[in-house]
């Protein structure tokens, strides 16, 4: 790496850049490729453009696996006590971003912030492994108990020697690390990424299944165009991890099980990385372009029941329609259309007869068709980053790529080449463009435009420039306007790209665009925390004066097994607190969910349908009146409890295989051993089925989105989003980002996390970062976080069309604010957490001193609460005049609920602005002597206060979560005025 492409842009004020044309087209600048058979972008695209395989299965017997790639982790400068917590993925993420930013040959290199956004899919492998240490000691013990309760001691088994080596060997073998709770956490890898190159925009993780792609890419294209970023590393990866994926999948069809048809799609390992720009960036840089991406449309349906592909030919050419009217070209201009391909009869049907109606009347043989899955086979969550880099490699190279002859309707105006070709130039000398689709289990559909890179003159870029706002907001109003399913594509005479971007302008074109701080209401809300099953409940909490901390019950927590006051030991927690939530046994009123859909659903799903249901409630209509496209982006750890239970169970045989080879066991003879781990087995119990078409549904993170919006009917696209204890308020800026951007109509977003259990319980504390006693957030005794459980969701829609809507505004998000330290994983950094605040307000009319309230992350340590403040004053403390800034954390009330802090804090601060209200602090005794207060000046309340309006002026109010991984959010929000409530 140079030290031009690590640049640490942020460091100081920097002033707010030009608000960027909202659909300025987006270049691919550098790429990366880590497949079994193609070890970097030049061997991908060998492999690619090689004749094509007699069939879909690929080409002849293939490598499956990445575990041979060598990762140098010093060159990282990741310590090696951290590096053997860390999951696999994580340093083949790294490897692949090193490529990538290795590959951008631009002299400019990264000259200011840079988002990294990583997508993967299900659990990976230190997830698994931790999982199995800890319930392996529950293993142990049932061991124990079953010696202990037969006759093999009579055979000189010792049973308290056979508990305690067995629990050795899974030490030995699964690993154990004070760091594992932060190396299996998915939104460490792009944490990590930003840490390693000193990258210090957004951090954050998705997943929505097999369009986790592209929900990747749409993010970045909405940040980048709205200026929140210069540049984004997007990287995706899949790995074939552990034993539950393939046998999920393959009881939904979708990988080679006992009864798969032949042309099954088989699970695929693979990573791949794109850095960037907005293409105006990219010129200025002197990049080399690959390709620019004019769109990517998301569309969504919802439809109960088991997870599934969705049939619709009608949601696939709505999706390509609103991509085209969104990019201003017509479906005729487009030469390539990278296919799904996946591989089963029903979806084939409904993408070719999509691809029929878009394309109907061009000319015979005039559009190329493949799939990158007939080399790679089906990555996953990785599929639409692999068909993206193909067509950007294709349009970079000017040849089309050979496919094979499964690729896709073969008729009128499709081919299927079957050897590469040269792409030769249009017949009206417009760039040549390919398109990508992809679809997920969940039922999203996904469709993006491609352009070739026409570098123009600097007479045309200027003269282009002139024309590019006015043209933008006509081809983005075009875009937006209601288009029926099926109703023709018109791309109006003359609205065709110069070598710019830019269509020529059209008289009469509307000259409105909404900018990157466009108001945000918020009209529906729902919560549920420990002793609060509502967010009326929740808000009562507030005001009651006593925490909600206590015992876990011995469900969640076996204290005989898992427990050790006071001590740091291997496997045990030092503590027993926090503020758990009952699992609903039920679904809501309103939904049918047979019970064997229900009894598969993660815990997390369950309490988002619970929480979803009084959102909508309160929202006062049916959901199925929202009208137009939606977002439900929900902050999850990207790996669900439900998923590692059941993986545990597969690997029951591994633990029986540990058991005989105990030595203290030694004297048993074979038939002894199979005796006593049947009865073991049978004392341990098993977790669950796993081969059936529902299981895979509850294991998935944005299983929880998915089911919001399926269950209700929605035509929502739904992603999980993983930043740390800042998930909460990312999946906000996500939503946000689809609003501002046009792409959604509505959104449906926060956060879920149970973090009352044994396993997170165990590796927390084996990091000391739980209290011995509680939570006390800026308290001079602080000492750490104690664990809550929590959901908290809203309903979200532009102010603009909640008033036109005559909805109740029950408040207005203004701004989100991120950034990464790019520091330690773990220690806060008070500069890092300033960057966050001042970008929030760089997109607001009003300053610092026009906040009263600030809702604190407020972890509980000394430390954390001591850079919280100090990184406070550097914003809110310069000018402050008049009352001081209100400071409190509901963390003293519930504990810290993960990747539901945020929105938690949010809750909080919504019920505050609505009763006027300051909330306090509890159990506060003693203010931390560490604190700056003065410096801003604040007070940290510890009983309610009025909250007096500002004449002229809303109540407003802040919310800060940070996490894991030096991941910072800022959200700056104000009540809804008289008008609007």
């Amino acid at each position: 790496m140079s030290d031009q492409r690590t640049a640490t842009a942020g460091d100081a004020p920097q002033a707010a850049p030009a608000a960027p044309d909202p659909a300025e087209p987006v270049a691919i600048v550098a790429m990366s490729a880590l497949y079994p058979r193609a070890r970097g972008i030049g061997e991908l695209w060998r492999l690619l453009r090689a004749d094509a395989p007699a069939s879909g299965a690929g080409a002849g017997p293939a490598p499956r696996s990445l575990g041979d790639i060598e990762v140098d982790v010093a060159r990282f400068g990741i310590p090696p006590a951290q590096a053997a917590s860390m999951a696999r993925l994580q340093l083949l993420v790294i490897e692949a971003a090193r490529q990538c930013l290795d590959d951008a040959s631009g002299p400019g290199g990264l000259s200011g912030r840079t988002d990294v956004v990583v997508g993967t899919c299900l659990g990976l492998d230190r997830q698994y492994a931790n999982a199995l240490r800890v319930d392996g000691a529950r293993y142990a013990r049932d061991l124990a108990g079953a010696l202990a309760d037969g006759p093999w001691q009579e055979a000189g088994a010792d049973a308290g020697a056979a508990e305690r080596e067995l629990n050795d060997v899974l030490v030995r073998r699964l690993g154990a690390s004070p760091h594992d709770r932060v190396g299996e956490m998915a939104s460490t890898i792009p944490a990590r990424v930003a840490s390693a190159f000193r990258l210090r925009g957004r951090t954050l993780a998705v997943e929505s299944a097999d369009a986790t792609s592209y929900w990747a890419l749409a993010h970045a294209v909405d940040s980048l165009r709205a200026g929140l970023a210069d540049a984004v590393l997007v990287v995706v990866g899949q790995r074939d991890e552990g034993r539950f994926a393939r046998r999920a999948l393959a009881a939904k069809g979708l990988a080679p099980g006992p009864d798969a048809a032949a042309d099954t799609p088989v699970l695929a390992e693979g990573l791949g990385a794109l850095l960037l720009k907005r293409r105006s960036t990219a010129r200025r840089d002197g990049d080399r372009v690959y390709a620019s991406v004019l769109d990517c449309a998301l569309r969504h349906e919802g439809r109960p029941g088991t997870f599934r592909y969705s049939l619709s030919a009608g949601h696939r050419r709505a999706a390509a329609e609103a991509a085209h009217r969104t990019a201003g070209v017509a479906p005729g201009s487009v030469g390539l259309v990278e296919c799904a391909g996946h591989g089963t009869a029903a979806v084939g049907l409904a993408e070719r007869e999509a691809l029929a109606a878009l394309h109907a009347g061009a000319p015979r043989a005039s559009v190329a068709l493949g799939s990158v899955r007939d080399r790679l086979g089906h990555t996953f969550a990785n599929a639409g980053l692999a068909g993206v880099t193909k067509a950007a490699l294709a349009l970079h190279h000017r040849t089309v790529p050979p496919a094979s002859t499964g690729a896709g309707p073969t008729a009128g105006p499709f081919r299927v080449p079957r050897t590469a070709e040269p792409w030769e130039p249009t017949a009206d000398g417009t760039p040549r463009r390919a398109a990508v689709l992809g679809a997920s289990l969940t039922g999203t559909v996904c469709h993006v435009l491609l352009e070739e890179d026409v570098p123009a003159s600097a007479g045309a870029q200027a003269q282009a420039g002139t024309a590019q706002g006015r043209t933008a907001q006509a081809r983005t109003a075009q875009a937006r306007a209601p288009h029926a399913v099926g109703a023709p594509l018109v791309v109006p005479p003359g609205d065709r790209l110069s070598d710019e971007g830019a269509a020529a302008p059209r008289d009469g074109a509307p000259s409105f665009v909404r900018g990157a701080g466009e108001p945000v209401a918020i009209v529906g809300f729902g919560g549920r925390f420990a002793d609060s099953p509502d967010a009326d409940a929740f808000w009562r909490t507030m005001l009651s004066g006593r925490d909600r901390i206590g015992p876990l019950p011995a469900e969640s927590f076996d204290r005989d097994l898992y427990h050790a006051p006071g001590a740091l030991a291997r496997g045990r927690s030092y503590t027993d607190l926090g503020a758990p939530v009952p699992v609903p046994s039920a679904p809501p009123g309103g939904l049918r969910v047979p019970p064997h859909r229900y009894a598969a659903m993660d815990a997390a799903q369950r309490l988002g349908l619970d929480v979803a249901a009084e959102m909508f409630a309160r929202y006062g209509r049916p959901p199925h009146t929202l009208r137009g496209v939606g977002t439900v982006a929900v902050g999850s750890n990207l790996g669900l409890s439900r998923e590692r239970g059941l993986h545990t169970g597969l690997c029951l045989d591994d633990l029986e295989a540990d058991v005989r080879s105990l030595t203290a066991l030694g004297a048993l003879g074979p038939d002894e051993f199979e005796a006593l781990t049947k009865l073991v087995r049978d004392r341990f119990g098993e977790p669950g089925p796993v081969d059936l078409p529902t299981t895979w549904d509850g294991c998935v993170a944005s299983g929880i989105a998915a089911l919001v919006g399926n269950e209700h009917r929605l035509d929502a696209v739904p992603v999980a989003v993983e930043a740390a204890c800042a998930s909460s308020l990312a999946a906000l800026d996500v939503a946000v980002g689809r609003l501002r951007s046009g792409a959604a109509d509505y959104a449906v977003a926060g956060g879920v996390e149970l973090p009352c259990n044994a396993r997170d319980m165990v590796l927390c504390s084996s990091l000391g970062l739980l209290s011995h006693s509680r939570i006390t957030p800026f308290d001079a005794a602080a000492d750490g976080f104690t664990p809550g459980d929590g959901c908290a969701l809203f309903l979200l829609k532009r102010l603009a069309d909640a008033r036109r809507d005559g909805d109740q505004v029950f408040c207005v998000l203004r701004a989100v604010g991120a950034s990464n330290d790019a520091k330690s994983l773990i220690a806060p950094d008070a500069d890092g957490q300033a960057r966050a605040v001042r970008q929030a307000f760089a997109q607001v009319e009003f300053g610092p001193d026009d906040v009263d309230y600030l809702e604190a992350h407020g972890t509980g340590t000394r430390l954390g609460d001591r850079v919280e403040i100090a990184a406070a004053a550097q914003v809110y403390g310069t000018g402050r005049r008049g009352t001081p800034l209100h400071i409190g954390s509901v963390k003293s009330f519930l504990g810290h609920t993960f990747a539901a802090a945020g929105a938690a804090g949010l809750l909080r601060t919504l019920q505050a602005l609505r009763r006027a209200t300051l909330p306090p602090s509890v159990n506060l005794s003693e203010l931390s002597p560490d604190l700056a207060l003065d410096a801003v000046p604040a007070r940290v309340a510890t009983e309610p206060l009025p909250w007096p309006a500002r004449p002229g002026r809303p109540r407003r109010a802040a919310v800060s979560a940070f996490g894991t991984g030096g991941i910072n959010y800022h959200l700056l929000i104000e009540e809804g005025t008289d008008a609007t409530r």
